[in-house]
């Protein structure tokens, strides 16, 4: 059979987008889709549906710590050494190199591997 340039256009005639038909409200004058619910009201075909939810105004929150310069907190401990930290140190290369202790690198299912 053959494959004409007007066949395939004839086909994709249909394709084309169909824009939104968006509807007014007749009451409240709000913008909706047709045969939905007005989210604003809540009203449907004349009846009320549910109560809207009110928004609350947010109070104005500034984002960052909420803790002034002179009021800022030091950590005592921050200068002292961890009691681990001259073991990690002390491996050095050929103790990262010749892995004695630890959990090993290759995994089951994850492939073969150093």
């Amino acid at each position: 059979m053959r494959h004409t340039r007007g066949h395939t256009n004839n086909r994709r005639s249909h394709h084309a987008l169909k824009g939104t038909n968006i509807v007014k409200d007749k009451e409240s004058g709000n913008l909706r889709l047709p045969h939905h619910i007005d989210e604003v009201t809540g009203m449907y075909r004349g009846k009320q549906i549910f109560t809207p939810k009110v928004k609350t105004t947010a109070s104005t929150k500034v984002k960052g710590p909420s803790v002034t310069v002179a009021e800022k907190h030091v950590h005592e401990h921050a200068h002292e050494s961890h009691a681990n930290a001259e073991a990690k140190a002390s491996k050095g290369t050929f103790g990262k190199l010749f892995k004695g202790e630890g959990r090993p690198k290759a995994r089951s299912g994850f492939g073969g591997g150093v």
